[in-house]
């Protein structure tokens, strides 16, 4: 059965009224895993809670505590704004903190299983950085677990591919100085929030910034992954892979204008899985309800399709 890491607590994080980035995404996906259908498929975790594993450690390791202190105290006090596109309710400082445990869990998963695990959870992290939350994101989940792996697993290597439409400048700032972990990101670009030049390497050639022009659906990322993103990360021989999965790349997304569609993940999930499949997939954007639902299920199939594969060993 694939694992799904999910707590009915993400959905006690508010962002504001008519904001993009609402319960409803998770409410919508998490009742069509539960129909009959995946039944005998999937196998639900609920994430470690915060009082039995502080997050707040692992936190540090990537957020200045300055900037830890500033959430909580939001939250706090009833809520607030990080920035203009990132607000903060009563709940939101503890639900990021369990999207912390979530992360983990799902790394410990992975490498003990040998398969891939998916994290859904909320809000997103991509774009957060040491000292600063912004574009929906308030604590830097891939960034994280990419550590958690190294500095109590045991692993010597990460990579973390980001398919998210946006960027994820944040967690390429977290990690382009260590020299145990790759970034690869495909982005349309221009757009939010700016960042992601192709000419980027990090400190250890360990950067691929993949920029994806307006327009662009499965053949240009079709070419994309055969030219570069698979020689970059398999070249990195990780023996884990996070991905950062967002599906706001989907053609119906209204916070961009890539066009791929729900059965294309399908394909990026193939080419995920041909790297390792010490895979963990943790949700990011993704704000139109259906193509997020139907991109995340098409997402799980091609995973659940490899569980009938001869196993692999690890890289």
């Amino acid at each position: 059965m694939f694992p799904i890491f999910y707590s009915e607590k993400f959905l006690q994080h508010r962002s504001g009224r008519f904001h993009p980035e609402r319960p409803e995404r998770l409410q919508r996906l998490v009742a069509t895993l539960q129909k009959p259908y995946w039944q005998g498929k999937l196998q639900w975790h609920t994430p470690t809670a915060i009082e039995e594993r502080s997050p707040l450690p692992f936190a540090q390791w990537v957020h200045a505590q300055e900037y830890i202190d500033r959430v909580a105290q939001i939250s706090q006090n009833g809520g607030g704004r990080l920035d203009p596109d990132t607000g903060l309710s009563a709940s939101s400082y503890e639900v990021a903190l369990l999207g912390i445990n979530a992360w983990m869990d799902g790394v410990e998963q992975v490498l003990g299983s040998g398969s891939p695990a998916f994290v859904l959870s909320r809000p997103p992290g991509h774009h957060a950085l040491s000292n600063r939350g912004m574009g929906f994101c308030i604590f830097a989940n891939a960034a994280i677990a990419a550590h958690y792996a190294l500095k109590r697993l045991g692993v010597k290597r990460v990579a973390i591919l980001d398919w998210d439409v946006h960027h994820g400048n944040g967690t390429q700032a977290l990690i382009e100085s260590s020299p145990e972990i790759a970034y690869c990101s495909l982005h349309e670009s221009p757009h939010y929030p700016g960042t992601g030049d192709a000419h980027e390497r990090g400190d250890y050639n360990n950067v691929l910034n993949v920029p994806m022009p307006p327009g662009s659906g499965i053949q240009e990322y079709r070419v994309a992954f055969r030219d570069r993103v698979l020689p970059f990360l398999k070249s990195w021989h990780p023996d884990l892979l996070v991905v950062s999965a967002g599906y706001d790349a989907h053609a119906a997304d209204p916070l961009a204008s890539i066009l791929l569609q729900a059965q294309d993940f399908g394909e990026l999930t193939d080419y995920v899985l041909e790297i390792t499949p010490y895979t963990l997939f943790g949700l990011e954007g993704g704000y139109e309800l259906d193509a997020l639902t139907e991109s995340v299920t098409t997402t799980i199939e091609r995973c659940l399709a490899l569980g009938h594969q001869p196993s692999q060993s690890r890289c």
